[in-house]
């Protein structure tokens, strides 16, 4: 039966791999080989790759340096971090939370069982992403410093070592999350918060990255008396990848007590997470006038509804509402520093930096694209916009209208911002102003489209018509071209007729691009959806 289990297990973790949600069917065998072998090729290929090169800027100097166990902590807390953070979602949904815990917990199946099932299949996970380190390190390690018997061994050991460590940190993390989860009013905004912050993170550290390990390498011997004398533990764990059996012994010992841990408190608490529905409110009946609204304005609550109830949604679909004030704001601190550097690089005469700001805006613009899923969206249930009493244009201009509403407000602070710090006379700045806004209806317009010309209705999980679909695709690349030829042309042909013609010649074209749009969708694009 464990074995049952533990092929269940990953069997849902690899269900991608084997279902096409888009097509809601098998994928063929063909199919399933490729991504396996693109799955691979990402992970052994170019996460691998990139640890690899990571491996060899640090091995050398450091144990060149007399510091090789510096070089083993280093890479192994990267282990963890890595595994940890890389499980804690399947350990939070596949251990904790999963769908299928009612029906389990039906069967005649030890509880231990279940928990040794979904235990194993979250170590090996934590264990998988932890050897795209550990795996470079040790080969890079043994073809610096030479090949050795306790050198391979206490290395292998020490590989060990850290699923362990791995395991340990994804289980408290998901049960944290697990807990949490069951206690959050407003568990999408959460999601996508964390999801941002984790974002934000990684990218500080990836640009900070080079500094950090030149800083490192050049203060290694420094860093590692520092290390060795405020905590000898960390110093004793490194010293596993050089040899040390008595490291070896400490760690694997406290290991075994670790993994004897988490058995022990899974066990104990393992019902009582997979049971709770979650903190439930009394809610005490007060009775309320309701406002009656207009259709237009019920279904465009239903659309705002649906956005933020899903962080899938909000994150692939509308980073811009964050990106366009955060635009705004540093065109405020230091668009006058930008400004001078384009008028420097290209000459002023050209008036390029309000062109390129313009670009800039219209790019961070197309990030929010609301409008292409949202016919999708609607799944199987979409009979219900279609039963309604309503034309089906109104369904379409509801659609539009969400995004609209949730990038044109952004987009006014974000173009505002732009034209007040650009040096440049009236008739340029307001023309800065108007193209952005101008640009965002064409493009809402243009989503709407695609997304009433190619839906996708029978997926089975809301990421194949958000992230899978071609129209969303088609809507998001397409305009990227447009916004780069937006600049480029001006580049190339524009300088002659001036920044302000230029613009004017743009917003016409989008003007009408946007009116040719609205009146598909209220002909042709109504009666494609009144025939879906």
């Amino acid at each position: 039966m464990l074995k049952v289990l533990i092929k269940k297990q990953f069997s849902e973790i690899f269900r991608a791999y084997f279902y096409d949600a888009k097509k809601n069917r098998l994928r063929s065998k063909g199919a399933i080989a490729a991504w396996f072998i693109f799955f691979t090729f990402v992970l052994v290929g170019v996460a691998g790759g990139m640890f690899t090169v990571l491996s060899l800027s640090l091995c050398g100097p450091l144990t060149g340096a007399g510091v090789g166990w510096l070089y083993f902590l280093l890479m192994s807390g990267v282990a963890i971090l890595l595994g940890a953070f890389g499980s804690v979602f399947n350990t939070y949904s596949g251990l904790y939370l999963s769908k299928d815990n009612d029906l389990l917990l039906s069967l005649p199946i030890p509880v231990k069982t279940v928990i040794a099932a979904r235990l194993t299949g979250v170590y090996l996970m934590g264990a998988l992403y932890s050897a795209v380190v550990m795996l470079p390190t040790l080969i890079v390690y043994w073809a610096v410093g030479g090949l050795g018997v306790s050198r391979v061994v206490c290395g292998l050991l020490l590989f060990l070592i850290v699923t362990v460590l791995v395991l340990l940190l994804s289980c408290l993390l998901g049960w944290g999350a697990a807990r949490l989860s069951l206690k959050l009013r407003h568990k999408s905004f959460t999601t996508v918060l964390l999801a941002l912050l984790f974002i934000c993170a990684y990218y500080f550290f990836y640009f900070k990255a080079n500094l950090l390990i030149r800083d490192l390498i050049q203060n290694a011997v420094v860093y590692g008396a520092r290390i060795k004398g405020a905590s000898y533990v960390l110093y004793l764990f490194g010293r596993i990848g050089e040899g040390d059996w008595l490291a070896v012994l400490v760690f694997a010992a406290v290991s075994a007590l670790l993994f004897f841990l988490i058995w022990t408190g899974l066990r104990r608490s393992f019902l009582k997470i997979v049971t709770s529905g979650g903190t439930v409110s009394k809610v005490r009946y007060t009775e309320k006038a309701v406002r009656p609204r207009s259709a237009f304005a019920a279904l465009l609550g239903k659309e705002l509804g649906r956005f933020t109830a899903s962080p899938n949604y909000m994150l692939n679909c509308g980073l811009g509402i964050l990106m366009l004030p955060v635009c705004g704001v540093l065109l405020l601190v230091r668009g006058e520093a930008v400004c001078a550097v384009l008028n420097r690089v290209f000459g002023s005469a050209a008036d390029i930096a309000m062109v390129l700001l313009c670009a800039v805006l219209c790019l961070i613009s197309s990030m929010n694209d609301m409008a292409a899923p949202s016919v999708s969206l609607e799944g199987k249930c979409l009979w219900i916009p279609q039963s309604l009493p309503l034309h089906p244009k109104t369904v379409l201009r509801v659609k539009a209208a969400m995004q609209l509403l949730l990038s044109g407000l952004p987009m006014l602070f974000a173009a505002a911002c732009a034209a007040a710090v650009v040096p440049a006379a009236l008739p340029v700045k307001l023309l800065l102003f108007l193209t952005p806004l101008l640009f965002t209806v064409y493009f809402t317009l243009f989503n709407a489209a695609i997304g009433v010309k190619m839906p996708i209705l029978n997926w089975t999980n809301e990421l194949a018509p958000i992230k899978q679909s071609g129209g969303v695709l088609i809507a998001i690349f397409s305009n990227w071209f447009l916004c780069m030829a937006f600049g480029g042309l001006y580049l190339l042909f524009g300088r002659a007729m001036g920044a302000a013609a230029y613009l004017l010649i743009w917003c016409v074209l989008f003007a009408a691009a946007g009116l040719l749009l609205l009146r598909w969708l209220d002909t042709r694009g109504a009666a494609l959806f009144a025939a879906l």
